[in-house]
Order: C-alpha cells, then structure tokens, then sequence
C-alpha cells in the first residue's frame, strides 16, 4: 500500500532528528527548498546551515528564490563560489558533465560540514530523478552525500503538494537545472553561452510565459521549448514576432519552436525526430561577426 505524502514527511523529520544536525545543498529549487525548511522545523537554526553553490552554470533568479526562501523561514544560508567551469572536463561537456559539477561543488561542501561538525550532507534528489539520466549521483556517493526524499520514496509531485500546505513559495516554480543542461553534449560550455542562454530565458519570463521553459543552444539557432498550453497560447501571429524579438535580442541568429513541447531531459532522448517551425533567421552574413567561442 502506498504511503501517503504527510506520512513520508513525517519520516523525514525523523530522519533528521536521528542525525541531529546536518548541511543541505541549497539551490533555491522545489526539492532543496522543501528538505531545507523540513530540517530547519526537525532539528533548528543552530543545527542547519544550507550552502549555496554559485556559479556562471545557474541562473541569477534561481538564487534571487534562494535568499527569498530563506528570509521568509529564517534558514541560515552560505554562499560559496564553484569554479566548475575551470575544469576543463566539465568545459567539454561530456556525457557525464554532471559528475565533474557536482564533484566540485561536494569538494566544497563536505568540508565545510566536517569544519562545522555538521552530521550529513543531504541533497534534494528525489524518487523521481533516479529514472533519469543523472551522472552527479555518483559524485554524491563518493562524497558521502545523502538524499534522503529519494530514499523515503517522495515524487516530485508530493514535494509540490507538501511545500504548498507549509507556505513555500518554491512549490509552483518549474524545474531550474543549470544553464549548461541547455547544450547539447559535446558542444563546450563557455561563460558567454551560458549568458547568452540566460538571457533569452529571462526575456521570455518577461514576455509572461510560465511554466517549464528552455531555450536550447545550438550554436546561433535558439531552439525554444514550451509546455503544450504555453505553446499553443503563443503561437499566434504576435506570439511569434514577440518570442523571435526577445530571443533574437539575446545574439541568436536563428530561433525555432519545437513543436513537441517541452520535454524534460530532452538532450538524453534520440529516435524521435523533431518538429521545429523557424521563427527567425538573420542574414548569413552577421553569423561570422558575433563572435560566440569564448
């Protein structure tokens, strides 16, 4: 029989009553948002501390949420840089990009903890990431780092439902990975794409669209994923022109719309092919003068 969600929450203050203190990689996200306020109820301030790794690889209002999050909870917060991208095996963007990442950012987090005297590390893996494609857990595991709401079975959905009955404002908020998630393996990540990237994202926002939202790299061609209602209320004929605009502003040559609608972890998935509709294309002339290689 399943076990209910308030159940599985319950345990989860029990988890952390048990190890007494603990430090939780805290992005700002639905997942780490709900384990933070979780531990910061089961345990106190005095025995939680959230760290925040920051880098060129996330985007500027996913820590904006971070910090609203935690001054609404009183959650203590540090903030740490990562330099991820300096690694140039992370810079490759290989198939296990992931694991380069988040070897750095545990290098950093673990001993903070250890200084502390903090128990555990936890992340906010859930039930629902391990049938996905995900090379940082293995980092995870060789740093000793735990996840406990994908080991007491909770869903993505269930965390939405339980941060919504405690009032954090993460529980609406679409899923956020890094900004490097957006290029295609193999394609190397630069500060300047990843600006380039969060830009035209942030510019949508602007425009009002909601929900799951990526602007897909590929050298100058943008290729812009929406949910299904949201691509069928923008494309209309001043839908269009407005994300072509937004887009193009960001130093795109070329936007599409793929028409399968977003799709999460869509760079994992091959076979199907897409259905894409140009929205925009700039003379061939400009794509050698933008300069995107650093």
């Amino acid at each position: 029989m399943p076990i209910p969600a308030i159940e599985k929450e319950a345990r989860l203050v029990s988890w952390f009553r048990n190890r007494g203190s603990a430090l939780v990689a805290f992005s700002g996200g639905v997942d780490s948002a709900f384990l933070a306020c979780v531990a910061l109820e089961a345990i106190g301030t005095e025995r939680v501390l959230a760290v925040t790794g920051r880098s060129a690889s996330y985007p500027e209002e996913q820590w904006v949420r971070a910090r609203a999050v935690a001054r609404q909870f009183g959650l203590p917060v540090l903030e740490v840089d990562t330099r991820e991208l300096n690694d140039a095996r992370y810079a490759a963007n290989p198939t296990n990009r992931c694991y380069f990442c988040k070897t750095e950012l545990w290098s950093r987090l673990v001993p903070i903890a250890r200084d502390r005297g903090l128990a555990v590390v936890v992340d906010g893996t859930n039930a629902d990431d391990l049938s996905d494609h995900r090379p940082g857990r293995q980092a995870a595991a060789e740093h000793g780092v735990l996840s406990p709401l994908a080991d007491l079975g909770f869903s993505k959905a269930e965390i939405r439902e339980l941060s919504r009955a405690r009032g954090i404002p993460t529980w609406h908020e679409p899923s956020s990975p890094c900004l490097s998630s957006r290029l295609p393996y193999g394609t190397a990540v630069t500060p300047l794409r990843l600006a380039r990237i969060e830009q035209a994202e942030r510019a949508l926002r602007a425009l009002g669209i909601e929900g799951d939202l990526r602007v897909r790299y590929y050298g100058e061609t943008a290729r812009v994923e929406l949910t299904p209602a949201e691509l069928a209320r923008w494309r209309t004929p001043d839908g269009r022109v407005a994300i072509r605009q937004a887009v193009r502003d960001a130093g795109f040559v070329r936007v599409e719309l793929d028409l399968r609608g977003f799709r999460t972890g869509s760079l994992n998935q091959s076979g199907e092919p897409p259905q894409l509709e140009t929205l925009f294309t700039e003379a061939p002339l400009l794509q050698s003068a933008r300069g995107d290689s650093v």
